[in-house]
């Protein structure tokens, strides 16, 4: 077996990362690009969209497969993230709320029992899954949060609600976080896997969004909803780092994405600016198009060996929070000036929803504020550099890839 605990540098993808990139680039490039204009401008979500990569198993690709999924490594959910989001930032987000937020938290926190009921048909596609943290009142600041969760028995009565939950209209379970005990700040949060159809959950989607509309956004009540003991995941006042672990995998899907986004804002003003002709030559001869395109290769490129070293350090197993942080810092901005210079070779037809480029534009713009902000992500760079933070040990840290798991 490979000892991953030795660092080599190989640019070649292996003969699994080369099929499960061509699998997902025939799925979502065929039988989705077409429709996704369409659903844009509608506003149109398609649950059989997800059902369908549930199917082919891109749900679930890197949780083991006796837990349901494909047993491929954490750069393969990387190729998955990245050629989902070169055709739409919705497909990109199933990933990272399904997958990287909720379900890569159970296989790190959960019980074998939990992972069996919950895990298990998420990975297999057959449950969708949401991710259930930010509040009205309270976003970067999560212990501003003021859902609670009281004990009564063996159960637990959550109260409260959710706000910008991605699939929560359309999810079948939910990794919910409230506080157990109100004295103790961001200590004194829990984490909780409830069901949709649990007495006392309701949802909604919100309409008329900037960008992703071709994807389910909404909020989620909880009116004294029960939930038994055994759905506590974790232990009482280990929410705070349940909740930032699974940020680690979400900001890792979402870096992985943004690559793809830049990807594709740069094809298509390459394809542009071949076609296009000016002062009786084709734009592309023209050096600032051409300077364009430059910077656009460079930061892909940068932001592309970034997203590869968080997810060599996920597949030894070590803490990667602060790679993770920077590489989805880095990608996302570089997939919102590649979007944006990407409408500057379009010109006047940039501005319109004839070309893809401005819906690239709007999608771009939410991952700077989704998963962590801009601001969020420079302060946690600036306190490790300074020493202020330090990545240590959790309780559960994520289990390295295992090919024979």
């Amino acid at each position: 077996m490979v000892n991953l605990d030795v660092m080599t540098i190989s640019f070649e993808w292996t003969d699994e990362h080369k099929i499960i990139r061509e699998a997902v680039r025939d799925f979502a490039r065929t039988e989705v690009a077409p429709k996704i204009p369409e659903m844009d401008i509608n506003q149109e979500y398609d649950r059989k969209i997800l059902e369908k990569m549930g199917e082919l198993g891109f749900l679930g690709v890197s949780i083991p497969q006796k837990y349901g999924g494909g047993g491929m490594d954490y750069i393969s959910t990387a190729i998955v993230s990245e050629e989902l989001e070169y055709v739409d930032t919705a497909l990109r987000v199933a990933i990272s709320v399904h997958n990287g937020l909720n379900s890569m938290g159970i296989y790190q926190w959960g019980t074998e029992e939990q992972k069996m009921k919950y895990l298990k048909p998420q990975a297999e596609g057959k449950k969708l899954a949401a991710y259930g943290l930010t509040e009205p009142n309270a976003g970067s600041d999560v212990a501003a949060m003021e859902s609670t969760a009281k004990k009564d028995g063996d159960n637990y009565i959550l109260n409260g609600s959710k706000i910008w939950i991605s699939l929560a209209a359309t999810a079948d379970n939910i990794l919910v976080f409230a506080k157990t005990d109100s004295s103790k700040g961001h200590r004194g949060i829990s984490a909780f896997l409830i069901e949709s159809g649990y007495k006392g959950v309701s949802s909604g989607s919100h309409k008329n969004k900037l960008g992703v509309r071709a994807g389910n956004t909404g909020f989620l009540n909880f009116d004294d909803v029960v939930i038994p003991q055994e759905n506590l995941l974790g232990e009482e006042g280990e929410g705070f780092k349940i909740a930032m672990s699974c940020l680690d995998n979400g900001r890792f899907t979402v870096a992985a994405g943004s690559v793809g986004l830049a990807k594709a804002s740069r094809d298509a003003a390459v394809k542009y600016a071949q076609e296009r002709t000016s002062f009786n030559k084709k734009i592309s001869e023209h050096q600032l198009v051409q300077r364009l395109i430059a910077h656009m290769n460079q930061g892909i490129e940068a932001a592309e060996l970034l997203v590869l070293k968080a997810g060599w350090l996920k597949n030894i197993g070590r803490r990667n929070s602060r790679e993770t942080a920077m590489a989805k810092w880095y990608a996302t901005n570089v997939a919102s000036q590649a979007a944006d210079d990407a409408i500057q070779v379009h010109g006047a037809y940039g501005f319109s929803a004839e070309y893809p480029v401005e819906r690239f534009w709007r999608n771009a713009r939410g991952a700077r504020i989704y998963e962590g902000t801009d601001q969020i992500q420079e302060i946690i760079q600036g306190q490790y550099a300074f020493g202020f933070r330090q990545d240590k040990p959790l309780r559960k840290d994520l289990p390295p890839y295992n090919p024979d798991e």
